[in-house]
């Protein structure tokens, strides 16, 4: 059995059901019971879990559990107003009482989600950052103390592998993007619509999209469908353990990501006009990422670089094959 905690959010719901049709036996654990309706109207095992609670953990199996999934987490980009002892309890706590799980129940292996934030002091470096560049937290940031929640999480987890063998293997995420993803996210305190989906949005209704500041900017962009083949990659390997990069490997300028989207979501009736603005300021991060370790130790591949991502995400959307991720891309 392998057990996914955080299973009600839309990487969790892509991974859950990759599992599922790899025909691999699941149990999907989430926090609230958000979602959970998916979960139990396809018959697929659930659990109301808060791993921050010790005595929750009683509500799951005992045996025979090959491998846990650990993507629960509190982060900045949901915040509506936690304190800073919640990512503790959550992101650190939550880690040590799996771990203490897998211990006593002779769980083999955990895998588990972080953040990139964990080097944001490095994006603008101009090359590709790796596992071995030392961690560099911007503690301006309103994530400085979410990371270094994750960050301690990190660290218990690889304790817990040296201590008493529980192979563990984190994978560094940055934005994931996808069918489901979240269309309003907190930055800085003030709930504001991520870029990507702007020119969506502007895509769809035949609107003008700007390009502020250099248009050569970008960053690594990474689909939802190869973050949970990454995931599945990590629980197949036999070797693998500690810190992997997961993302494309390819910076997609801002210019790139506008093209493609206007390619995909305009209607050729109604095709967006692009406009350049470079008395505006520049996009805020660009960063790119060395996936060389994950291709070598997880056999890991991008199968979804920028185009091919987003012509998916339109197919997802107009399937509408996870109802609850529903995007609402449509404002107008």
């Amino acid at each position: 059995m392998i057990i996914v905690m955080g299973a009600t959010s839309f990487i969790g719901t892509y991974l859950v059901d990759a599992l599922l049709s790899q025909g691999r036996e699941v149990l999907a654990t989430g926090y609230r019971n958000q979602n959970a309706e998916y979960f139990t109207s396809n018959r697929i095992p659930f659990v109301q879990l808060d791993v921050s609670k010790k005595e929750d953990f009683e509500k799951l199996p005992k045996h025979n559990i090959d491998a846990i999934f650990l993507l629960s987490v509190t982060n900045p980009v949901r915040d509506d107003g936690f304190p800073p002892q919640r990512y503790f309890d959550v992101n650190t706590i939550g880690a040590l009482n799996v771990l203490e799980f897998s211990r006593i129940n002779q769980v083999k292996k955990v895998i588990f989600g972080s953040s990139h934030a964990d080097v944001a002091g490095l994006w603008e470096v101009g090359r590709p950052i790796t596992e071995q560049d030392e961690i560099n937290i911007n503690f301006k940031s309103d994530h400085a103390v979410y990371i270094i929640s994750k960050i301690a999480a990190i660290n218990l987890i690889e304790r817990y592998r040296e201590a008493y063998g529980i192979v563990g293997i984190t994978l560094r995420l940055p934005g994931v993007y996808g069918y489901g993803q979240k269309t309003e996210i907190y930055l800085d305190g003030q709930l504001k619509v991520p870029r990507f989906i702007v020119f969506i949005r502007n895509a769809l209704a035949g609107n003008p999209i700007e390009i502020w500041g250099d248009p050569h900017r970008g960053h690594d962009f990474v689909y939802v469908k190869d973050v949970t083949s990454a995931y599945i990659a990590a629980l197949d390997s036999t070797s693998a353990h500690g810190l992997y990069n997961i993302a494309s490997g390819i910076r997609t300028s801002i210019e790139d990501e506008a093209k493609g989207i206007v390619e995909v979501f305009s209607s050729p009736a109604r095709r967006s006009e692009i406009i350049y603005r470079p008395e505006k300021p520049d996009i805020p991060h660009t960063f790119l990422y060395d996936i060389s370790k994950a291709k070598r130790e997880l056999n890991y591949e991008v199968h979804y670089p920028f185009l091919e991502m987003i012509r998916d995400i339109k197919q997802e959307w107009e399937l509408k094959r996870f109802p609850h991720l529903n995007i609402p891309w449509r404002t107008f």
